[in-house]
């Protein structure tokens, strides 16, 4: 990987500007004329309009500040793929291809705010950062949009993010100045930040609080209007809109693909000692070529790894005879994502025993699934799911009570083999609206246009004596990703086989 190490890094974003003129003149010339980055206009640009205006109607006179995020260190002088925070996305429009470190600011005027995206442009040509900055210089980067360009694109007032110094200016201001005295030198406008997306900024709002507490003797910052903006913004995102909506379907039909390629390269992945990482490589391929990356690491989890609920090293074989069960979902440039689970028998064919878990599960989704509609709590998808299990796991003896002891809040027994949740809601996020209070997501009512998934399991773990030992090693989940309709819900992923005779006559055709 080419490094820049020619000269000194004289500046903390790695400078390497040379010293000889000679060379700055030669490099300045005879280059033709190259316009930047293209940033076609997008039609999410309206909806995020929309979104901004029902977020500026509950925050009215309080200024936003909602960071896109910097770029994340990987190593010494290497950073993570660059992926902008959620809320921000969802307020602009802009996806895969933003600029690492913008900012959203909504500045309150009359009875809304006035929305100004502030970022820092490439260095072009004209500058000795083009090709002595590998940070923002172009000859690094590529070009980047202009700011006449992302307005255009994004319906949204633009401003280079050395601008965003007049914006803290003006914050200091405020803080300085109680409202109640009048505010005389200032308005006083309250402020508020995603505090988890840009710590830098966070530490700076927070000092400017801390300098303006210090007369009173308050020494520390509270974080609580702060925390509010965070719900907020994950509560404006539980209901998806139609282009949403639209966008997830083409997230589950791109992971679809995904899948079926794994299982077309299933001679390579048994033939290879570490076939799970081959799973994780097919579909990550799939993933790259129609979206964005993936929505999550995937997890590629054969044999006895298929009870470790987040197994991500993936570093096991995949053994004919065993099952794998694959967690994974394509995450478009919008950032929108699926997230689809599938348990296959790596020989083709399910044996008793698994296909007896197998099919239980299955059973368990389709009940939770069958309950969903509009005006249901969220919750009852997962008791529904829990009765199925229940019912299977002490008619196989391994409760020491009946299904119906076992379901009182007070015992619980089945849990033993299905720790985790049923349903999450599912969106820009994989986890999305997870911010919300639980009387809207999990003690919420169901309403028509939310997302979420659907994923019972059964994990017996290979060391849990509790079980036969025909069970032990056998994990399986089934996870599907529904959309609540007018009088019911859609599963937007049912063209992934999903009961055990589907899933042996997929695995042959391919």
């Amino acid at each position: 990987m080419t490094d820049g190490t020619d000269a000194p890094r004289a500046t903390e974003n790695r400078s390497t500007t040379p010293a000889s003129d000679t060379f700055r003149q030669y490099i300045s010339s005879q280059w033709a004329d190259r316009p930047h980055a293209e940033v076609p206009e997008r039609p999410v640009a309206a909806r995020a309009a929309e979104r901004r205006a029902r977020l500026s109607a509950l925050y009215p006179g309080v200024r936003l500040v909602l960071p896109a995020g910097p770029a994340k260190q990987r190593s010494n002088d290497t950073d993570y793929p660059y992926r902008a925070h959620s809320a921000f996305a969802h307020l602009t429009g802009w996806g895969a291809d933003t600029v690492a470190g913008s900012v959203l600011v909504l500045e309150p005027v009359g009875d809304g705010h006035a929305a100004t995206l502030y970022f820092r442009e490439g260095a072009g040509r004209d500058s000795d950062e083009f090709y002595a900055n590998p940070e923002i210089g172009e000859f690094w980067t590529g070009p980047r949009p202009s700011l006449t360009e992302v307005a255009s694109a994004l319906g949204l007032a633009t401003a280079g993010l050395e601008a965003l110094d007049a914006v803290f200016a003006l914050i200091g201001a405020d803080l300085a100045v109680d409202p109640a005295d009048g505010g005389a030198a200032s308005t006083g406008v309250e402020t508020l930040i995603v505090r988890e997306a840009d710590r830098a900024l966070t530490d700076r709002l927070d000092g400017l609080r801390l300098l303006a507490g210090t007369t009173d003797g308050d020494i520390e910052v509270d974080p609580a209007r702060d925390d509010e903006l965070a719900r907020d913004l994950s509560e404006l995102r539980l209901v998806k809109d139609a282009w949403e909506i639209a966008e997830l379907r083409r997230a589950v039909a791109a992971t679809q693909q995904g899948f079926d390629d794994v299982i077309g390269d299933l001679p390579a992945i048994v033939a290879h000692p570490r076939g799970e990482r081959l799973v994780e490589g097919t579909f990550n391929r799939r993933a790259r070529a129609e979206g964005n990356t993936v929505g999550y690491d995937t997890i590629a989890a054969s044999g006895p790894h298929a009870c470790i609920l987040h197994w991500t090293r993936n570093d096991g074989p995949v053994v004919p005879g065993d099952l794998i069960l694959i967690d994974a979902g394509v995450e478009l440039e919008s950032y929108y994502t699926a997230d689809i689970t599938r348990t296959l028998p790596v020989s083709g064919t399910f044996t008793e025993v698994q296909r007896r878990v197998y099919e239980a599960v299955r059973e368990a989704a389709d009940a939770a699934f069958a309950i969903v509609k509009p005006g249901i709590r969220f919750r009852e998808i997962h008791a529904a799911a829990m009765q199925v299990i229940a019912q299977k796991t002490a008619e196989w003896g391994l409760l020491p009570v009946s299904a119906e002891e076992s379901l009182a809040p007070d015992a619980g027994y089945h849990r033993r083999y299905m720790v985790h949740g049923t349903s999450h809601h599912l969106g820009l996020d994989v986890h999305d609206c997870g911010q919300a209070r639980r009387e809207f997501y999990m003690d919420g009512i169901v309403e028509a246009g939310m997302v979420f998934t659907i994923e019972p399991g059964l994990y017996f773990q290979p060391d849990d004596l509790t079980v036969p030992e025909e069970y032990r090693g056998i994990g399986v989940r089934i996870e599907d990703n529904i959309l609540v309709t007018a009088d019911g819900a859609e599963n937007l992923s049912a063209g992934i086989p999903r009961t055990a005779d589907a899933v042996e006559a997929w695995m042959r055709s391919r």
